[in-house]
């Protein structure tokens, strides 16, 4: 078996696609902490934000083969889901259990030290290396990967043209990306 540590998202979702079921834990294991504080921003509890954290990488194993480079990086792509998650669970009332069925997974128990852990969530590497981003930087990254905007979108948003708004989440996601790398 290899080992996936030092390797960027793109490879990790690659190897995954192709079977690689480690390559995906490393990728789970470098996101899971911003999808938690995602739903921390949300308002969710400590147990609701695992059940959704759960079910958001749950889904995203399932779906695998839908994953699709050219359409952006990977972190964008779980945000993505983590997105519909969310919707899902406010339309209904309760977290979505579908992914995790049928992947076989068991019910998740939470005791204290466990929403202690979660509820501690939101200053892990993940979240710390977006916070040390630039602002300009930040807010075009948040705003293109985690509320899914378009370019144009931001750029009005910014009130500067989208080549600028494309250079800045470039450079945040790489800067991201290099940051993630170096506490793997």
């Amino acid at each position: 078996m290899r080992a996936f540590a030092n390797d960027d998202d793109l490879r990790l979702m690659v190897a995954a696609q192709a079977g690689d079921r480690a390559a995906f834990g490393v990728f789970y294991q470098r996101w899971e902490p911003a999808v938690l504080a995602f739903f921390r921003r949300a308002g969710a509890a400590p147990d609701v934000r695992a059940d959704l954290t759960a079910e958001t990488f749950a889904a995203a194993l399932v779906s695998l083969a839908s994953f699709r480079p050219e359409l952006g990086a990977p972190v964008g792509w779980v945000f993505g889901i983590a997105r519909r998650v969310l919707w899902r669970s406010w339309e209904r009332g309760r977290v979505e259990a579908r992914a995790r069925r049928r992947l076989g997974m068991p019910v998740l128990w939470l005791d204290d030290e466990d929403l202690a852990r979660v509820e501690a969530v939101g200053d892990g590497p993940a979240v710390a290396a977006l916070a040390s981003l630039p602002a300009e930087q930040r807010e075009a990254v948040e705003a293109r990967i985690v509320e899914e905007l378009e370019y144009a979108q931001i750029a009005a948003a910014l009130q500067c043209s989208e080549q600028v708004v494309r250079k800045r989440v470039s450079r945040g996601l790489a800067a991201l990306r290099t940051q993630m790398e170096e506490t793997s």
